[in-house]
């Protein structure tokens, strides 16, 4: 299961890397796995969120709980989430859209971009740990891996916007296969099992997300990088916690 490695060792910033040499040709794969790491990112929130919750109100602890996540991931994906927002706001054309995507410092596009994130993530994680502390341990897992899930099917529908060359990890992802689909599938939707039924109708706000960035990025940019991975990944998440926050209102 050298992909899978892969994906741990590509999506964290835990010492997977120590347990075996992994081939390139391995990381092709790490998409189909993502969903997978997500129950680890996912768990570890839900842990967090868990003992601050003991200790603090609900917005002290979803703000731990998301920034554990930081630390186990790199901030890999809030990366690609400013990249994302900078390029977006910043290009005008598509080539200037990518050149500002590539460079690593953030502008005023991506920092907004960021703030806003974190503020409604966090309102809306601590909006549901005020009614039901419960529910955001099943909605912090859920969304993480089910949300990875439909972010991963942006390289099934559009192709990578650069060559494999100027990639920044010099990797260009694999179209996933009929079985590699199915695994993800499987991998991401299992922790939707943990949400109450008055909360399952959350997890179609992030195939919704899904769908429109990536008819938006076919129109803009005509293919993905792997920022836009990142940013729609976050993006799928978050439609799930505000979706989840108005249903858990809705139903208290």
């Amino acid at each position: 299961m050298y992909s899978l490695l892969a994906a741990l060792t590509f999506f964290t910033r835990l010492p997977f890397w120590k347990i075996a040499e992994l081939p390139k040709e391995s990381y092709k794969r790490v998409v189909t796995f993502w969903p997978l790491t997500g129950w680890l990112t996912g768990g570890v929130m839900c842990a967090v969120y868990w003992i601050m919750a003991q200790m603090f109100n609900p917005i002290i602890a979803a703000v731990f709980a998301i920034v554990s996540r930081l630390f186990v991931t790199g901030a890999l994906h809030e990366d690609g989430l400013a990249d994302f927002f900078d390029g977006m706001g910043g290009g005008t054309t598509r080539s200037r859209t990518l050149a500002i995507m590539k460079d690593s410092h953030i502008g005023t596009y991506g920092v907004i971009g960021l703030i806003l994130y974190f503020l409604l993530a966090t309102l809306f994680i601590a909006d549901i740990g005020f009614i039901n502390v419960i529910y955001v341990i099943a909605v912090l897992i859920a969304g993480d891996a089910w949300s990875k899930f439909c972010a991963g099917q942006i390289i099934n529908f559009l192709p990578y916007a650069r060559k494999e060359e100027e990639a920044k990890n010099k990797t260009i992802y694999n179209r996933m296969s009929t079985t590699d689909i199915i695994i993800s599938f499987i991998t991401g939707s299992l922790p939707l099992l943990l949400l109450p039924p008055a909360l399952l109708p959350a997890a179609a706000a992030p195939v919704m997300v899904s769908g429109i960035i990536i008819l938006y990025l076919r129109r803009r940019l005509g293919g993905y990088t792997g920022d836009c991975c990142g940013a729609l990944f976050l993006m799928c998440e978050l439609s799930f916690y505000i979706t989840a926050g108005l249903l858990v209102n809705h139903s208290s």
